[in-house]
């Protein structure tokens, strides 16, 4: 009587090798990425960064609150992050561009503010009522301005832009308003440009893609091919 054949079963991973995989993705090929991955991976970076950055932009020009305020960003956070867990991308790495995500959203309102108040915004001259010290968000000191425009009212942001450590009270400082009133008005000072309002959050941009692209390339399985079991002829 002809012997049966069994089908071969797969090896089962050791703790280790299951662990690495989970936290940082199978990576299954040899050499270069395969060149659909780096796509893949580049075009997920591109698109959210550009959903991020390009939603606030429009709700900082004309478009609603949720757009402006960040909100839209998280949301595009959260999708970007939910395709790279559908992809069973390595969840450190999927934690990583989550955080960048939501870091990059929560900045992109002040950035998409600089870059609207530098293409429409109107210069005008403020004069200096009084001084106090304050934070950057980056943890640095800086020097607040209070100033009141060129009838006599007091702005209802005090400008950290120009405000130097030899501005005395009386002096005056450029302000940038929005003719449209839409957005607050900020000192004219460098940084007042499309590029210095976008260098703020160029890092996180620059991390993002590349983390999407890791993850994405570390995500690629490689499909075993099980031979199908055939009973032998008697």
């Amino acid at each position: 009587m002809g012997s049966r054949l069994r089908p071969p079963t797969a090896t089962r991973p050791s703790l280790p090798d299951h662990l690495r995989t989970r936290l940082w993705g199978p990576a299954e090929f040899v050499g270069m990425p395969p060149r659909r991955r780096l796509l893949q991976g580049l075009a997920a970076g591109t698109t959210g960064v550009t959903a991020i950055l390009g939603g606030a932009v429009l709700g900082a020009w004309r478009g609603p609150p949720a757009l402006a305020d960040g909100a839209f960003g998280l949301v595009c956070a959260a999708v970007l992050t939910a395709y790279l867990l559908s992809l069973r991308a390595g969840r450190a790495l999927v934690g990583v561009v989550a955080v960048l995500a939501v870091f990059l959203a929560l900045r992109s309102p002040q950035a998409a503010a600089g870059v609207v108040l530098a293409e429409r915004g109107r210069v005008e001259s403020a004069v200096v009522t009084s001084i106090e010290d304050g934070w950057h968000p980056a943890g640095r000191p800086r020097r607040l301005c209070t100033v009141q425009d060129s009838d006599g009212a007091v702005l209802p942001v005090r400008i950290w832009r120009g405000c130097e450590g030899r501005t005395r009270p009386g002096d005056v400082l450029a302000v940038l308003y929005d003719p449209e009133g839409r957005l607050p008005p900020r000192g004219a000072g460098s940084g007042a440009s499309v590029g210095g309002s976008l260098a703020g959050v160029a890092g996180c941009v620059a991390a993002l893609v590349l983390g999407c692209l890791v993850a994405v390339v570390r995500s690629h399985r490689l499909v075993h091919a099980v031979p199908a079991f055939r009973e032998p002829a008697r």
